[in-house]
């Protein structure tokens, strides 16, 4: 059983529905205890990243920390990966998982903001997530906060900088655009998560 993590951040629904259409049986949980047993876990979310502030309010945050630790794969999407990193600029002293180094960053006074549509995705390397994904592939995003390119980037997207748009270390895997509405591709990348 996969846990898609429920801590009030919204688009739950169309996760869980693009999930199951690739066969994943799942189930949405704001309870520890089912995040504990989960074979895989799934973290989306939307809005701001002060929202994550509720992980930790209720114990979902030691939870998933002590579930990845022990080698259980993890997706973030959108703000969920934002997640991964130590925190973000849009919500100072709210504290990410720190599996990946440095903060979220606000988009440049230069770029239209928030970053709504499709872009595309330049592969760096290789990754079991982006398995069959052809480069340069297009994706769904909408976010106003970004994470600046780093060493666990699988594929970067240029909107006004290069910011990292998929990430992957060992059994942590991260995507900033939204595959529930990135339609094939989107699907593709699920079920690539599915099968790891």
């Amino acid at each position: 059983m996969m846990a898609i993590v429920d801590y009030g951040a919204g688009n739950i629904a169309s996760v869980e529905r693009a999930l199951r259409a690739c066969g994943a049986e799942c189930r949405v949980t704001s309870l520890p205890d089912e995040v504990r047993g989960a074979a895989k876990i799934v973290l989306p979310g939307v809005g701001n990243f002060a929202a994550t502030q509720e992980l930790a309010r209720s114990g979902l945050r030691q939870t998933i920390l002590e579930r990845v630790a022990v080698g259980v794969p993890f997706l973030g999407i959108c703000v969920g990966m934002q997640w991964m990193l130590e925190g973000s600029h849009e919500a100072p002293g709210v504290a990410g998982a720190g599996w990946l180094a440095g903060h979220c960053e606000r988009f440049p006074h230069n770029a239209k903001c928030p970053h709504v549509g499709w872009n595309q995705l330049a592969k760096v390397r290789e990754s079991r997530l982006l398995a069959g994904v052809e480069d340069n592939a297009f994706v769904y995003f909408t976010h106003s906060y970004f994470v600046a390119a780093g060493a666990g980037d699988v594929a970067r997207t240029d909107y006004s900088v290069v910011l990292s748009s998929a990430v992957e270390r060992e059994n942590i895997f991260g995507v900033q655009f939204h595959p529930e509405k990135s339609g094939d591709v989107g699907l593709k990348i699920l079920r690539n998560f599915l099968a790891i």
